[in-house]
């Protein structure tokens, strides 16, 4: 490939495709993750970072001694190299042992960062249950008035929805949806759990449902955050025009997605009004002169009086 005035050029046919892949799209593929160790780590961050690489991307074998909250210019190369969005770094020290810090990133620079801490952790293998087939979509649950009112909570929410929902589909049969991921936010912890949903018989056409969990668990409490700034953060939100539904006028949907429509029409004149014709209603011409000689005779009756 050549660069000529800041354009990049293909010089074959495999480098034209992959420009063309990596090209703005009106429609972005599916957002990938990093999942990459720090210069140091415990035996449990190991051990987490292979239970959430079995769920999601892409991860990295070697170790990245680098510290993201001082310096992303190793992230920042990862992650246009490799085409990534997301990232999860893990790492241990004294000062912070068991550390996450889940990230994302807009043009290929960071947009958001939060370090979480591990407290507690239950991984797969120490859960002896069926699991869930690779690849399951998953369904995400959030729990705690903290994730609706505090800023710090409401990024996090957002960006675990961005790391754990997987490939977008347009539909999902019912047997597919057994695998939950459930946050619960209380008194400063966020608290991870994941569960199968078993489809249990009930003597009905809907079927019973109970949760079995199959891990891994975490208790995480919330440490270190960047966080990008409003207009940063709503220019990355922004959709092209092309993607914008157009407005219908006189049609509003309500909370349940039903569909309502509005009809104007003109001020009728009932007077007008064409009613069903049936021929038992019909006047004969016969009957006609006969009431019409009986209400004159009835007239002259009363002039006579």
């Amino acid at each position: 490939m050549t660069q000529l005035d800041g354009v990049v050029k293909p010089k074959s046919k495999r480098s034209k495709r992959f420009l063309e892949s990596r090209a703005p799209k009106l429609t972005e593929d599916v957002k990938s993750a990093m999942i990459m160790k720090g210069g140091n780590t415990s035996l449990t961050i190991t051990q987490a970072l292979k239970d959430i690489h079995a769920k999601v991307y892409m991860c990295f074998s070697r170790k990245n001694i680098t510290r993201p909250f001082e310096d992303s210019t190793s992230l920042e190369f990862f992650s246009k190299k490799t085409d990534c969005s997301l990232f999860l770094f893990g790492s241990h020290n004294k000062k912070r042992p068991n550390n996450f810090i889940f990230g994302r990133l807009f043009d290929f620079h960071v947009l958001d960062m939060i370090e979480l801490g591990i407290e507690k952790y239950v991984s797969l293998s120490d859960i002896k249950t069926s699991k869930c087939p690779e690849g399951t979509k998953p369904m995400l649950v959030f729990a705690g008035e903290a994730f609706d009112t505090d800023n710090d909570h409401k990024r996090l929410k957002s960006l675990l929805i961005d790391f754990f929902r997987g490939p977008t589909v347009p539909a999902v049969r019912l047997a597919g949806l057994e695998h939950v991921l459930h946050f619960t936010a209380l008194e400063g912890k966020i608290y991870m759990r994941s569960y199968r949903s078993l489809l249990k018989k009930s003597g009905c056409r809907t079927p019973r449902i109970e949760l079995e969990e199959i891990g891994p668990s975490f208790d995480f409490v919330l440490r270190r955050t960047h966080l990008a700034s409003d207009d940063l953060y709503k220019l990355a939100h922004r959709q092209p025009k092309a993607l914008k539904p157009k407005k219908k006028k006189n049609i509003s949907h309500d909370a349940f997605g039903t569909k309502f429509g509005r009809v104007h029409m003109q001020k009728q004149d009932l007077s007008k009004l064409q009613t069903r014709k049936m021929k038992g209603l019909k006047k004969r011409k016969g009957e006609v002169v006969v009431e019409d000689q009986d209400v004159q005779a009835a007239k002259v009756a009363k002039v006579d009086n």
